[in-house]
């Protein structure tokens, strides 16, 4: 039995002066003695106003802030589960998601405020809210953060017997079947992606990162945000992305940053700033990447400023580490991830769950402390998405095809469900294809990803109309938008006929791609 650590108490006392957050939007920071008091007071709130238990689930729909962290943290130390949400939502989706995990409370940014009623109304188990903080918005009447803390006379402790395999965070993920997963991310998964990341990047008690990634996101809080808290080291927030103030930052020598994580649009969207021949790349001392391929001239771009980008690949259900390229093979090897994490086994196999030989195109799995245990009341998704091998192995199905080369690098070639990546961002077609589906003139729809310069893929959907009736871009593009985040929403149409299927019925996507796709 491995136990679990309070990685904030134990640098409260350690290091209680040191400076452990900053949020620049808020323009507050917080040592480790004052990250501790927060994160400690909020969970004795939540234990002793919203009842709230080992196991329970409570969610936060907020940008990126100081006191989202705190929130994490006190949700850890009196065991219960955080349930970060995409605020790029639908109000739609955000309900399922909420009702499906059967949410106590939410804790939310004001910019959201307008959702909550909603929310409130929608959910049979939400009975607790609670509002962020945030400078700049008009507060409405419920509590806020800093005077419920204020109120709080004892700190929260995280109980003896708390483990790693006690989960600390529930975060959904969409499925091919359209339905919303809940991946399950225990304190041991934590801990384990913390070790495994910090040894390619060189993390330590002494660096500063700069969070850009949002913290809906396991990117965003695992990357680099949480293991720089386990080391004790040094997170500033930025609230959302800009490229010109990124640029800034990393410019300023008093901001003192030493690493960074981006997914390829940010990399892209810097490089194609006028601002960035004239910056300071020179003191970061880790360039991290993943969520999607990176485009080589985007990589040698930064290569010939001295700045060589890490390329890695990870899943919400591995927390999220897998990969994370050496250096050394960044510019030789420029398509892979490289070789698995010190603590993660890596496989690609072929459908008999043999392993493939050099070059051979095969599944990627995984296996290690650091993937989920299950699905969140997924006993379909538990059974399809893993394999136990003849040595008592649980893999993880990944869905990704890859290689492997003769000196052991993997590269992730293609994706053998039809998800596609905008914006760094998943898109699964099933779910966009059910809401379009819902418009009268459709008798039949398929969506692929097609690739776009600015986003890398978006959606395109190509349907089949009922006859005597019309559909044209904009009125599926407004029927979408209610329905869908806004990165789900495809950005053109094609018509056809009838949909190419095989013998069980399944669409053929892959020739709805070589129809529709133009090299």
């Amino acid at each position: 039995m491995l136990l679990a650590s309070d990685w904030l108490a134990f640098h409260a006392d350690r290091t209680p002066d040191k400076v452990a957050m900053v949020d620049e939007f808020n323009a507050t920071e917080l040592t480790y003695a004052q990250f501790n008091e927060r994160a400690s007071k909020l969970g004795a709130y939540m234990q002793d106003e919203w009842a709230i238990q080992k196991g329970d689930r409570v969610a936060i729909l907020a940008k990126n802030s100081v006191d989202y962290y705190v929130f994490q943290y006190a949700c850890t130390k009196i065991g219960a589960m955080m349930l970060p949400i995409n605020w790029r939502l639908a109000i739609p989706e955000i309900l399922f998601i909420l009702n499906d995990a059967e949410v106590k409370g939410l804790i939310y940014d004001p910019e959201f405020a307008d959702h909550v009623p909603t929310l409130i109304d929608g959910v049979d188990s939400l009975s607790y809210k609670l509002r962020l903080a945030i400078k700049g918005f008009t507060p409405d009447e419920t509590p806020d953060f800093d005077t419920v803390i204020g109120q709080i006379n004892r700190l929260a402790v995280m109980a003896p017997d708390m483990q790693h395999d006690d989960p600390m965070t529930i975060m959904y993920t969409s499925g091919t079947t359209g339905r919303p997963k809940g991946v399950l991310i225990t304190h041991g998964m934590t801990y384990w992606n913390a070790i495994n990341i910090s040894i390619p990047s060189g993390l330590n008690q002494n660096s500063v990162h700069y969070v850009v990634l949002p913290t809906f996101h396991t990117a965003g809080l695992n990357l680099y945000a949480n293991p720089i808290i386990h080391w004790g080291g040094k997170n500033i927030i930025g609230r959302e992305f800009d490229p010109a103030h990124t640029l800034d930052m990393i410019a300023d020598k008093s901001v003192g940053m030493t690493h960074f994580f981006g997914v390829p649009a940010i990399y892209q969207f810097m490089a194609q700033h006028k601002n960035f021949e004239s910056t300071d790349l020179s003191r970061i001392e880790s360039w991290g990447c993943g969520g999607a391929p990176l485009h080589v001239p985007v990589l040698e771009t930064y290569a010939k400023r001295g700045a060589i980008i890490q390329l890695g690949f990870g899943m919400t259900e591995t927390s999220p580490t897998v990969f994370l390229i050496a250096k050394r093979h960044v510019m030789n090897k420029p398509t892979s991830v490289g070789k698995p994490m010190l603590h993660t086994r890596v496989r690609i196999v072929r459908p008999d769950f043999s392993d493939v030989d050099v070059n051979e195109v095969g599944e990627v799995v995984i296996a290690g402390a650091n993937v989920t245990p299950a699905y969140w009341r997924r006993e379909d998704a538990n059974q399809d998405s893993f394999t136990t091998d003849k040595h008592g192995i649980r893999w993880l199905h990944s869905g990704d095809a890859g290689t492997i080369d003769e000196d052991g690098c993997i590269y992730i070639v293609d994706r053998y469900k039809d998800m596609y990546i905008s914006g760094g961002e998943n898109v699964y077609p099933a779910e966009v294809e059910q809401v379009i589906f819902q418009l009268e003139a459709v008798a039949d729809v398929a969506v692929i990803g097609v690739p776009d310069e600015k986003w890398g893929e978006v959606g395109k959907a190509i349907l089949v109309l009922k006859p005597d009736h019309e559909l044209d871009l904009a009125s599926l593009v407004a029927h979408c938008t209610q329905n869908l985040a806004k990165y789900k929403v495809p950005k053109s149409l094609a018509y056809i006929e009838e949909l190419p299927r095989n013998a069980s019925g399944k669409v053929l996507k892959r020739e709805l791609r070589k129809q529709f796709i133009t090299n």
